[in-house]
């Protein structure tokens, strides 16, 4: 018991600010790509408000100029590191070093407070050379970076895996929050050849016009279940992301996530996690009430058959979702599918040479061109539309594999043939929709790594100017 009480107090951090906090962001929220890693703090639509330390500590590294702006990371001793970003400036003494070791690199000191450019600096400090007290003056608040307006952005992680952690699970004693989650929509998954949802093999989205929906929905065989829903906070117009979800089917749990922390290297996976097709399209995140074969997230969790339900008993299921938040609090929302048994078409034939499977090494080809993708870069096996515009005069032709964007976990390998012969080879690029993938030159092939496979693929070489 002693043990778990002095654990607990060393884990207590203090606010970043001294005004109430209200959010503009929370942990976890779906982002494309990424999960949101941290909570963005309002600071009253200005710049300049004071930042403090969290805990006790020491600053260990300064960066400036990247997509945090200027930021600062506060390593703790009880494991855990505090990252403070978007700041407009820092305390002076930091403020000194930041000079100093521009200096000593060859940089324009410059520290962006007026939003101007900043050259990247990433500055590593020992444990004695700013070491502070929680309630400490470190910074200013700002706007810098990818910064849409001016806010604190706070993220902890474990210092030692660099996992991020909610924040909220330290400070939440500091806002106010009485106003549970809202669920908006579900979206029905029928598994492909296994089963079908209102009649229908496609997926299909259905409002929640209230907490217990009247409706009574068919289905047979195999499906599995998605939610868009938000979370929202007294006095904020904002919405945020969902901490905990559950899934119950007749009272019986079949899927469960809590979003309090991410392992940093599986961010992509909120790609997967999330219908990223759907988002691409409309800009609203369902999340899966299911889990595909290759998404290890650890924060989300299922029965033995990944969530999926099996409609296979004519009879009414009752599915249930519960939505918490950080604070507690916690809504339901309830419908029911009835088993109505029906033929189910078979499964479109698919293309085993047009096919990526997530779990074995794909190498595809196409006249021209090579694609490597490791196993566990897709979450689900993917189906191909390959397709090759033949150019006569370009420096290669042209590829497509996706009719839409497709990200993937990590990259995966392309190369592209050199179609005639060039001048200078050191510059040539694969070029994917107007973006430079970069690219390395080897007997006759362009060679660079892609984390998507929806756009067209071609080579190309920089103009280079004329002094």
């Amino acid at each position: 018991m002693l043990t778990a009480l002095l654990l607990a107090a060393t884990l207590q951090f203090t606010p970043p600010v001294h005004i109430p906090i209200t959010l503009a962001g929370n942990f976890g929220e779906p982002r494309p790509n990424h999960f949101h890693g941290g909570i963005d703090v309002r600071t009253n639509q200005q710049e300049g408000i004071p930042v403090f330390a969290i805990g006790d500590g020491y600053v260990y590294r300064i960066t400036v100029g990247t997509g945090y702006g200027n930021a600062l990371y506060v390593r703790h001793p009880n494991g855990k590191t505090s990252v403070y970003a978007h700041l407009q400036g820092f305390v002076p003494t930091l403020r000194t070093m930041v000079s100093k070791w521009r200096l000593e690199h060859g940089q324009e000191d410059i520290i962006d407070e007026v939003r101007k450019p900043s050259p990247p600096a990433d500055i590593r400090l020992n444990p004695s050379d700013f070491p502070v007290a929680q309630g400490q003056l470190i910074a200013m608040s700002g706007n810098t970076g990818s910064s849409q307006a001016p806010h604190l952005h706070l993220e902890i992680h474990h210092t030692e895996n660099w996992a991020i952690i909610d924040p909220l699970d330290f400070l939440s004693q500091y806002l106010e929050d009485t106003e549970a989650p809202i669920a908006h929509a579900f979206m029905a998954y029928p598994v492909e050849g296994e089963g079908l949802f209102e009649a229908k093999a496609e997926k299909s989205e259905h409002p929640f016009t209230n907490y217990n929906l009247e409706r009574t929905f068919t289905a047979w065989g195999k499906v599995g279940f998605g939610i868009m829903a938000d979370d929202h906070m007294e006095n904020s117009y904002q919405k945020y992301g969902i901490r905990k979800t559950t899934l119950l089917v007749d009272g019986e749990e079949v899927f469960k996530s809590n979003v309090d922390s991410i392992p940093w290297a599986m961010n992509r996976y909120v790609n997967c996690w999330g219908d990223y097709d759907h988002y691409f399209s409309t800009h609203k995140w369902f999340m899966k009430s299911f889990i595909d074969p290759g998404n290890p997230l650890p924060v989300i969790k299922a029965n033995a058959s990944r969530g999926i339900v099996d409609f296979n008993q004519e009879r009414d299921f009752l599915l249930e979702y519960i939505l918490t938040d950080a604070f507690g609090n916690e809504s339901r929302y309830t419908f029911t599918v009835r088993g109505v048994k029906q033929d189910i078409p078979p499964a479109e034939k698919k293309s085993a040479a047009n096919t990526l499977y997530w779990d074995r090494m794909n190498n595809f080809q196409l006249p021209g061109l090579q694609l490597v993708v490791r196993p566990y870069l897709l979450a689900d096996n993917l189906q191909l539309t390959p397709s090759v515009e033949f150019i006569s005069d370009g420096l290669s032709d042209v590829y497509s594999f996706r009719p839409s964007s497709s990200p993937l976990i990590r990259p995966a390998i392309i190369s592209i043939r050199l179609k005639k012969a060039v001048a200078m080879t050191d510059g040539l690029y694969i070029d994917c929709d107007g973006i430079n993938l970069g690219g390395t030159f080897n007997d006759g092939w362009v060679t660079a790594t892609t984390l998507n496979l929806g756009g067209t693929f071609k080579l190309q070489m920089p103009e280079w100017s004329e002094d």
